[in-house]
């Protein structure tokens, strides 16, 4: 069973979040109605593919014990990713670490926890 999904978010939704202690998501997230995340294995297909060539991102770990209403769902290709039909609140944040753009277009993932 799995512990963790991941959120990529951009550093002013973080900050945002640090501050009121709960995220609703991003743009994408509202609109849609539910928060986005990642399975561990489809965080860099997700950067790749919804965050290409953007700067001043974030990665969360997020802790799934006690996430309200999280499904697993599939998307449009078919593949299952996990949704959040409720806010996050800060205390399911295990670790969070720094995104980088490359010259590329592409991200890097920090090894290193920013907390």
């Amino acid at each position: 069973m799995r512990k963790y999904i991941y959120k990529i978010c951009t550093t002013k939704e973080w900050k945002i979040f640090k501050k009121k202690k709960e995220f609703n998501g991003g743009k994408l997230d509202i609109l849609d109605g539910y928060i986005h995340f990642s399975s561990k294995n489809q965080v860099k297909s997700t950067l790749k593919r919804h965050f290409l060539k953007k700067d001043n991102l974030i990665l969360l770990k997020v802790k799934i014990f006690n996430l309200k209403r999280l499904t697993w769902e599939k998307s449009k290709k078919n593949i299952i990713f996990p949704h959040l039909y409720s806010h996050l609140k800060i205390k399911n944040i295990k670790d969070v670490y720094a995104v980088s753009l490359k010259r590329n277009g592409l991200h890097s993932i920090s090894k290193k926890k920013l907390i």
